[in-house]
């Protein structure tokens, strides 16, 4: 089902245009109304009157997350803070918190982008949406709230945490829809387990997972798993939150990015280029309708490509291809670029494995050292120790001939790693930091 026909099925010259006006608007608020901008255009030797075009869009600065950091809490707000209602927060854990803020019509939209989100999942007026991202300072769980709402599907706000509870909720409440990390998606599972109640059983047939990276082996599981829909959400909170790109239920392939408010770019992430579509590289958007802290060119780290083809869904929107990690997350080891999805994807291979697993990183005698650790399922953790060490060794072996990096692969008993009720702590990095 699509939400809002006129605005998803926009043919491209019809998005093109509307995207230049808007980018143009953009760039004479920002130049005005944030000095932040103002000198840096200033620097660029750029004014808001050189924007003729959307090829003129590679000629304007970056903006990147530090830089938010570095203007805390309101110093790249665009409109009287009078005019901000609501404010949104990162955890702040890697240094300062990145603050959002958002003015009525930017909770409007944001409202419009994830009601048309979760339509494009297949969700509608007459379903029990179960919201298990965090609520408060995370934009997960009111963002996702909010499509619901909009909608008009019936919202439980369960936030994070209290996972067996949340098990029999889903069981009791009848819920048709779940949101949050895939991660959690299964952790829920487990806990399903424990308590006897069989996720296939229930009326669940729609998941709606983001935050965090995902293989399509782990989507493969959890639909096994769970006898539900798994599609992937995009959204980051210094954009706007969840809702900036969708999977449609009918193709499964690429996420819809509501290019009516968002600006996409693919860049090279070392020189800053733009890169042809369908090369993959980081991902670039510019906020074109947000008022309360608009951003040009927000660096977002994400590795993706742009995806033009026709969809069959009807909507014209171009489509992200699955995030394949964050140009930030990449691991170097020994020369070696390594991305914890590629480790993933062949756990995922081996049906003995669950898909709870750690990337330790250590340096040891002047050596960058790589080790996995993995979950067993319960029949494997049963086997003889002879045969464990068969599958240790068979999947250091696999990954050092995918990767090409030498790793040491440990296999854990079930429920031995801790759980995340956000996301998922994939990398431990034990090496000093000033040499990373």
């Amino acid at each position: 089902m699509i939400f809002n026909i006129d605005k998803e099925t926009l043919p491209r010259e019809d998005i093109e245009a509307l995207q230049l006006r808007r980018l143009q608007d953009l760039c004479s608020r920002v130049y005005a109304n944030v000095p932040f901008y103002r000198k840096r255009f200033d620097e660029s030797g750029i004014k808001p009157g050189d924007i003729k075009s959307l090829a003129d869009l590679k000629n304007l600065p970056f903006t990147e997350k530090q830089d938010l950091r570095n203007y805390y809490p309101f110093g790249l707000f665009a409109v009287p803070r009078d005019n901000i209602v609501r404010l949104h927060a990162s955890s702040g854990t890697t240094g300062k918190a990145v603050v959002v803020g958002y003015t009525a019509r930017d909770l409007h939209n944001w409202a419009e982008l994830a009601g048309r989100s979760l339509s494009a999942a297949g969700v509608n007026q007459t379903d029990i949406v179960h919201v298990a991202y965090g609520y408060g300072l995370f934009t997960g769980g009111l963002g996702a709230h909010g499509g619901a709402e909009r909608i008009g599907a019936t919202v439980v706000p369960a936030s994070g945490g209290a996972t067996r509870r949340q098990a029999y909720l889903l069981r009791d409440f009848g819920a048709t829809a779940l949101c949050c990390t895939p991660s959690y998606a299964l952790h829920l599972w487990e806990a399903g387990q424990e308590v006897g109640i069989d996720f296939r059983d229930l009326p669940l047939r729609t998941g709606v997972f983001g935050a965090e990276p995902w293989t399509e082996e782990m989507r493969q599981d959890i639909e096994q798993k769970m006898g539900i829909n798994a599609l992937n959400i995009y959204g980051l909170s210094e954009v706007m939150g969840p809702g900036v790109a969708m999977e449609c239920l009918e193709s499964k392939c690429g996420m819809h990015l509501w290019e009516d408010h968002f600006l996409p770019e693919i860049i090279d992430p070392v020189t800053g280029e733009q890169l042809p579509e369908g090369e993959v590289g980081e991902l670039v958007i510019t906020t074109l309708t947000k008022e309360g802290i608009p951003l040009i060119r927000y660096r977002t780290r994400d590795l993706t490509s742009l995806d033009y083809t026709p969809c069959r869904c009807g909507r014209t929107h171009v489509r992200l291809t699955r995030i394949r990690g964050r140009s930030d997350d990449m691991l170097i080891i020994r020369g070696v670029n390594v991305f914890p999805q590629q480790i993933e994807a062949l756990l995922m291979e081996n049906q003995n494995l669950s898909p709870n697993y750690q990337i330790i990183v250590d340096r040891v005698n002047n050596l960058d050292t790589l080790e996995v650790q993995v979950e067993m399922n319960e029949t494997l953790f049963a086997d003889e120790i002879r045969k464990l060490q068969s599958l240790e060794s068979s999947i250091q072996k696999s990954i050092k001939e995918f990767l090409g990096v030498t790793t040491k692969v440990r296999l854990m008993e079930p429920h031995s790693i801790q759980r995340s009720e956000g996301k998922a702590k994939r990398i431990i990095d034990k090496r000093p930091t000033e040499e990373r």
